[in-house]
């Protein structure tokens, strides 16, 4: 069963959420974004298992972020022609994505 909150898009970074943010060196984005892309595959997943995976491999070496955060590093993945996608973006767990294809 829905809930209502299932088809809004996935929340904005809080102010504090996005201070930390902005506070990440270039290299810790730089492995964030491997680690996804470590966690596509050539088939399609939900943005949403990939951000889980994604969150759970780093946590140890990032510290705790926030799943939006994750999220909104798929989509840039995705602006970058280094993951395709199908469905809504804003909402991760109605979207997916999978390698490009050589």
């Amino acid at each position: 069963m829905y809930k209502p909150n299932d088809f809004q898009p996935d929340p904005p970074l809080t102010e504090a959420e996005a201070e930390l943010i902005r506070s990440l060196p270039k290299a810790t984005v730089a492995l964030i974004d491997t680690t996804v892309l470590s966690q596509a595959s050539a088939n399609w997943r939900k943005v949403a298992m990939v951000v889980a995976q994604t969150m759970m491999d780093l946590e140890a070496r990032v510290g705790p972020l926030p799943d939006v955060y994750f999220a909104q590093r798929v989509r840039h993945l995705v602006e970058t022609g280094q993951l395709e996608s199908q469905g809504d973006l804003a909402r991760m767990r109605y979207s997916e994505v999978r390698l490009v294809k050589m």
